[in-house]
């Protein structure tokens, strides 16, 4: 059986299913992250992406491998929201927005070799089976894309917690041996002979646990049932004072421009694969023949256009190399964007690269309406992922300073959330919009890209100081 099932109407099933679980853990690790600490759920979503989708390679019944993929997605969407305040936290003001613009490579590098490992795996013609057990490509596949998180995690036990969030929480003679280690690191020198010798302790914001103990939020005891109820009002306030002023403008602001974004992302960069293989279909049975979007949408789809396999057959078919490499030349695309944005970011600032890339964006799925064949569909896919790329990183940089060091991660996950669920729903109603009438979700996911670009114009400039 192997992973043969998620085909079809399978494989939107597992991608509705990653969405929904990424919806769900994207506020609740980013709670735990602004309570128990940065490194310490960094640590834990990796390790358990890594260990379902080690699981999930293996299972060989349907459900229990849609569990498992839930549970993927749960735990990968926690690592998402935290990298960017975690990495952001440890940086000086003067280079901050340059570093964290840095990790928009390392996206475009997984971008690239995603494909590249999917190309040298998945055609491979290997298979081990019992009569109860089945390993092939897809499963070995899948195994690999599992390890990176396992690795990744456990690296990260070997790294501090962020001197700031330790600050926040009360715990100065933490954060200034954080401090310490950081100076013989980079100056390789004893850390002894680091100047600061002492840290204020900043006002504890964190308003229940600093006004009923003297302990750190961090210490709290989840299995205690009066630390745990401690800790849930502790989140409660949170999450209150993100929705009330002066944090309510940036909350609703960030929010928004997620939603359309990560929408408008997710929905078409799994729409362009298909509309790949709607213009193959068209072109063989078509030669020599130009068709737009809807014509090909339209043509393929009706019935006689194309033989129905049996089950067997079908989930036997190989994937084309024409996948694997359009995949990889939309990641390439990526490059110069990745390198433009850290290198220009100081000169131009993040809310210029917001507003670009989100009403290019924009523009560009216009476009995919007057697209009439497989290589004008590949250029136009280039084009859309370097920018709504470029777009989501540059969000999160811009989140790093908005907010303050106990609402931070919390803020990034509440937008996630929001992000999220608008991926959730253009995954689920997509497909019925294009074959219903293609203009229509065209239009929409087009508004959606030129609002979030627009609602950029209302963010500050930032960059410029230090965090709050």
């Amino acid at each position: 059986m192997g992973l043969d099932f998620i085909e079809g109407q399978g494989e939107d099933f597992e991608r509705a299913l990653e969405s929904t679980g990424m919806l769900i853990g994207s506020y609740f690790w980013g709670c735990l992250a602004d309570t128990k600490g940065r490194r310490t759920v960094l640590i834990g979503a990796l390790i358990m992406d890594g260990i379902c989708g080690l699981l999930s390679s293996v299972s060989q019944v349907f459900w229990l491998f849609m569990f498992l993929r839930f549970l993927n997605g749960f735990a990968i969407t926690g690592a998402m929201g935290i990298c960017f305040p975690y990495l952001g936290e440890f940086q000086p003001g003067k280079y901050r927005e340059t570093i964290l613009c840095w990790m928009e490579l390392f996206w475009t590098l997984g971008v690239i070799v995603l494909p590249g490992i999917a190309w040298i795996i998945i055609p491979m013609e290997f298979e081990y089976i019992t009569p109860n057990f089945k390993f092939a490509s897809w499963n070995l596949f899948v195994a690999a894309c599992a390890i990176p998180s396992i690795l990744i995690g456990f690296w990260l036990f070997f790294f501090p917690e962020s001197p700031k969030f330790l600050l926040e929480c009360g715990e100065a003679d933490e954060a200034l041996e954080v401090l310490r280690d950081m100076y013989a690191s980079n100056y390789n020198d004893d850390g002894a002979n680091f100047p600061v010798t002492s840290l204020r302790e900043k006002v504890r914001t964190m308003s229940v646990v600093s006004q009923q103990s003297t302990r750190s939020i961090r210490s709290l005891r989840i299995r205690k049932p009066k630390e745990l109820k401690l800790l849930l009002r502790e989140i409660w306030e949170q999450t209150k004072a993100l929705c009330k002023p002066p944090h309510l403008r940036y909350t609703v602001i960030t929010c928004a421009i997620q939603f359309g974004l990560t929408t408008s992302y997710y929905t078409l960069m799994i729409w362009f694969p298909e509309l790949f293989y709607r213009f193959e279909e068209f072109e063989s049975v078509h030669p020599n023949e130009r068709a737009t979007v809807c014509e090909v949408s339209s043509v393929v789809l009706l019935p006689g256009n194309f033989t129905n396999p049996g089950a067997e057959e079908f989930c036997g078919e190989p994937i084309a190399d024409s996948v694997f490499l359009h995949t990889l030349i939309i990641g390439l695309a990526c490059i110069p964007t990745s390198f433009w944005l850290p290198l220009c970011v100081h000169r131009l600032g993040a809310k210029f690269f917001l507003v670009f890339s989100l009403l290019v964006a924009g523009s560009v799925t216009i476009g995919l309406y007057f697209v009439n064949s497989t290589n004008s569909n590949l250029i136009l896919s280039c084009i859309f992922e370097a920018l709504t790329s470029l777009g989501i990183s540059t969000v999160y940089c811009v989140m790093v300073d908005l907010f303050p060091t106990n609402l931070r991660v919390m803020a990034a996950a509440l937008s996630l959330t929001f992000g999220r669920g608008g991926a959730l729903i253009g995954n689920l109603l997509f497909g019925f919009l294009i074959d219903l009438n293609c203009v229509v979700p065209i239009v929409l996911f087009a508004a959606m890209l030129f609002g979030s670009g627009l609602l950029c114009l209302l963010l500050p400039n930032t960059g410029g100081g230090a965090l709050d």
